[in-house]
């Protein structure tokens, strides 16, 4: 599959696209300053800045890609400008040229606010709101085949293949772990317009996501 992933330099990105292309996908990874290097014949590399204005943004991203993974972040900068204003242009973009699938990496209870206190997460306010109406967007003004996967606090701990979904409360979740995760819900249809909640659990991913 020709796939776009939209943040390959992050922590998250990074293993994504690893594990794509020893699946043997055609991946195009995207970074705003700085080419990455993955030993693979089907790795491209596009220089993407997502804040440009949307008619310059346009013509950079084809229509020849199948999917399209969002996992850029802005850390402490550019809350609206790349994770809520940069994740629209970029599903605008694949409506317009016919990029039906589209996976979203959120955070855990995003459409929820009312909940970001009782869970611990009142700190993260201003996050929080980007990406809860980054995440509206996508679930109300678009027709795309979307997947919204929600994974609480992110660590820096090997993988253990297996999750929990569907979760009520906020744990950890191996960074490996979401980016399996993400593989695991790119052509599988129990995840096709799908919010899903995640942290570590005793479910392998597969089977997890299956289930849904």
């Amino acid at each position: 599959m020709r796939i776009l992933v939209i943040g390959a330099s992050g922590r998250v990105g990074r293993q994504l696209t690893h594990k794509l292309l020893k699946l043997g996908h055609q991946v195009t990874g995207t970074s705003t300053n700085r080419m990455l290097s993955f030993d693979s014949p089907n790795y491209n590399h596009l220089l993407l800045d997502i804040t440009e204005e949307l008619p310059h943004l346009k013509p950079k991203i084809s229509g020849d890609f199948e999917a399209i993974f969002f996992v850029a972040g802005s850390g402490e900068y550019g809350l609206l400008e790349i994770d809520l204003h940069g994740a629209v242009k970029t599903m605008q973009i694949a409506e317009t040229k016919g990029i039906e699938r589209y996976i979203m990496l959120s955070f855990a209870f995003s459409l929820e606010p009312e909940r970001w206190e009782e869970e611990g997460e009142s700190g993260i306010a201003d996050y929080g709101i980007a990406k809860h109406y980054a995440d509206e967007w996508l679930l109300r003004n678009t027709k795309l085949n979307y997947t919204i996967l929600q994974p609480c606090t992110l660590t820096e701990t090997p993988g253990t293949g297996k999750i929990a979904v569907n979760i009520k409360h906020h744990l950890n979740n191996s960074i490996e772990d979401v980016a399996s995760t993400l593989v695991e819900v790119l052509d599988n249809p129990s995840a096709f317009k799908k919010v899903i909640t995640m942290h570590h659990g005793n479910v392998p991913i597969h089977e997890a996501i299956s289930s849904l």
